[in-house]
């Protein structure tokens, strides 16, 4: 049990699961191999899932129960190496070209498939049950009392991996997925049931190559798709480069798709836009004739850094991840600044076809990411979205992202001193403290979009301490109502979720 707890936790916060993925190595000391072909490595992206989990229950008494567990998700690929007692797939993403093109064979000759199941990005929750999931691989069902891992969710007619940000149609709750391929079809969207039993809709978008999409907005009647020129394929490793990359040569076009729900390939409506990288959507809705697509907005690809394997890459994202200057001396667009991500917003006019209005939307001297909206505003128009801050300087300096504070985006208020873009609110945490899985858990009962509590695993770095934060939306400038010590360190991941009870 957590005892160790400054402030109180609210009386009114909902008893649930707080659960957070994330990559944490199970054979930390076995991340690269070397064969007369060439070198490859492990990263980040590559490492097994590991759910972090705080319980909050009260007793018999009333009074909070509070309790913590973290777990590796045991995929099938996962159970393989822990049997074996060491990592059986190769790396198979970064590398020496010709060294990578091996390990992918040898990986499919000797498992079927290129890579493990990572299941390292997120947990999100469907039809009462809740699953984690990668980009490569169907989603593992979690039991979140003891987090054992569970069967693979196999929705029937869905052959295609299935995407880390699966997003629930606003007033329907059928759940909207998409997965990508190196190989035809490039580009699948789905539709689930709300009950999650049956596969309502599948369609091939028919893109012309592969990108590596992260994520895919939804609106009370349509999907939104990003196609953007991060690619990945065999191809590639034939051509010399690495298996992902940006690509900024002739004939790459950044597009926007707006499917209608259960539309066909020839009912998606394409809109141009300059050339980006969008991981992550903050939010996408309608408004009269025009569709809002909200993104942190990058002009390069954080995976798999850069696109030339012989460009070293420590100093490549030493200088992608601080502010652009395009006044500095050498500067170099295709490096500087290009994963400094900053909240973006287009508007597309789905009368006339064309892009009205694209633009950052916050100011250019601090970047963001990881955004969360209050769940019950998903696909519809809202006014606030959170975020977590990067250092910056920091993630320059050890080549990977770092938050050092949260944001609220307040997107019907402007700036006091810049009216060209919005107001930002900063959650700012202590000296080498720093965040991640950040979630928006609503007030039971709230009615105010803004009403409820964003919780948080910090980490102190100097102490070297892990605690879970739970912050009032609605006085977010304010210390947090409640630090929580946990019994060790929990290491930086990526997307969390609350399951309430």
């Amino acid at each position: 049990m957590l005892s160790d707890i400054e402030g109180e936790v609210p009386k009114d916060f909902p008893e649930g699961v707080y659960l957070r993925n994330g990559p944490n190595f199970r054979y930390p000391n076995k991340l690269a191999t070397k064969s007369i072909f060439g070198r490859t490595s492990f990263n980040i992206f590559q490492a097994d899932g590991m759910l972090h989990a705080t319980f909050f229950g009260r007793g018999d008494d009333g009074e909070w129960k509070l309790s913590y567990k973290n777990r590796f998700v045991e995929a099938d690929t996962n159970l393989m190496e822990k049997e074996r007692n060491r990592p059986l797939f190769l790396p198979s993403i970064e590398g020496e070209p010709r060294a990578l093109m091996v390990a992918i064979l040898l990986n499919m000759f000797r498992f079927g498939k290129v890579n493990k199941d990572y299941n390292n990005t997120n947990v999100f929750e469907h039809a009462g049950k809740v699953y984690t999931v990668s980009e490569n691989h169907l989603p593992y069902e979690v039991d979140t009392s003891d987090l054992k891992t569970g069967k693979i969710w196999d929705i029937n007619g869905w052959d295609q991996p299935f995407n880390s940000h699966p997003k629930k149609a606003p007033r329907t709750g059928e759940m909207v997925i998409m997965g990508v391929s190196i190989l035809k079809p490039y580009y699948v969207v789905g539709v689930i049931s709300a009950d999650g039993q049956r596969m309502l809709h599948k369609v091939d978008v028919k893109l012309e190559r592969p990108t590596l999409a992260h994520e895919m907005g939804v609106t009370e009647n349509y999907n939104i798709i990003l196609d953007y020129p991060n690619r990945f394929g065999l191809d590639r490793l034939l051509a010399d480069k690495q298996f992902i990359g940006y690509e900024r040569g002739e004939g790459e076009q950044s597009k926007i798709g707006v499917m209608p729900r259960f539309g066909e390939s020839n009912s998606i409506k394409w809109f141009n836009v300059k050339n980006h990288c969008s991981f992550h959507i903050i939010n996408s809705f309608e408004e009269g004739d025009e569709v809002i697509v909200r993104v942190c907005r990058t002009s390069g690809s954080i995976i798999s850094g850069p696109s030339n394997h012989r460009v070293d890459a420590g100093e490549w994202y030493r200088r992608a991840y601080l502010q652009p200057n395009e006044d500095s001396e050498g500067f170099d667009p295709s490096v500087d600044g290009v994963i400094f991500s900053r909240p973006f917003e287009w508007r597309l006019n789905m009368r006339t076809g064309e892009v009205v209005k694209e633009g950052h939307l916050t100011r250019n001297d601090i970047a963001m990411d990881f955004p969360v909206v209050n769940n019950r505003f998903i696909g519809l128009k809202n006014k606030f979205a959170y975020a977590q801050v990067v250092d910056s300087t920091r993630s320059s300096n050890i080549g990977l992202p770092v938050f050092k504070m949260l944001a609220k985006l307040c997107f019907d208020e402007r700036d006091e001193e810049n009216k060209d873009v919005i107001k930002v609110e900063y959650h700012k945490l202590e000296e080498n403290h720093f965040c991640s899985g950040v979630h928006f858990v609503e007030r039971p009962g709230g009615v105010d979009e803004d009403d409820g509590w964003l919780i948080s695993y910090i980490h102190d770095e100097k102490e070297n301490v892990s605690k879970v934060y739970i912050v009032d939306a609605k006085k977010f400038t304010e210390s947090p109502i409640a630090k929580i010590t946990l019994p060790h360190r929990v290491p930086y991941g990526f997307h969390g979720t609350y399951v309430c009870k």
